[in-house]
């Protein structure tokens, strides 16, 4: 199953909104994130729905944080993107009447949702700031992969 990377990009994209001055264009992010600018605008549009980002049309426009990294959290980024699944095991669903593959899936379900309870927890309790505390400020953004940021 291919891992879902819209968390893991959006924190980085939001980090690097919180120090640079001014706007960003959708075209910088894809440029740093090697991504499609319509993919960028189109999950920005959820941060912005959310509150988190701010965007501003035409020449000089672009996103700009609506709040401080300090009160932006893990959990808040991860309900805006859509809240991707945390894991890529899951039940089996092949013989939905046998009494054993019903246990499974059951006792799979609750330690999973468990699993999730902890993890928005501790989401909750970590905010970019705390994420962005190590680096220091950086203005140039560098694009592709494999490139520094």
């Amino acid at each position: 199953m291919r891992q879902d990377s819209r968390l893991s990009r959006m924190l980085h994209v939001l980090i690097h909104m919180g120090r640079h001055d001014g706007a960003m264009t959708s075209e910088m992010i894809a440029q740093m994130l090697d991504a499609n600018p319509v993919v960028i605008r189109r999950t920005m549009a959820g941060l912005r729905d959310e509150g988190y980002v701010t965007s501003i049309k035409g020449h000089g426009g672009g996103w700009t944080l609506a709040r401080p990294l300090e009160e932006l959290t893990l959990l808040d980024i991860y309900r805006a993107v859509g809240e991707p699944s945390i894991f890529a095991v899951g039940p089996a669903y092949d013989m939905p009447g046998c009494p054993i593959e019903q246990a499974v899936n059951g006792t799979l379900k609750n330690v999973f949702d468990e699993a999730e309870e902890l993890l928005r927890k501790r989401f909750a309790g970590v905010t970019l700031a705390d994420v962005a505390t190590p680096f220091p400020n950086v203005q140039k953004h560098h694009g592709g992969r494999g490139g520094a940021s």
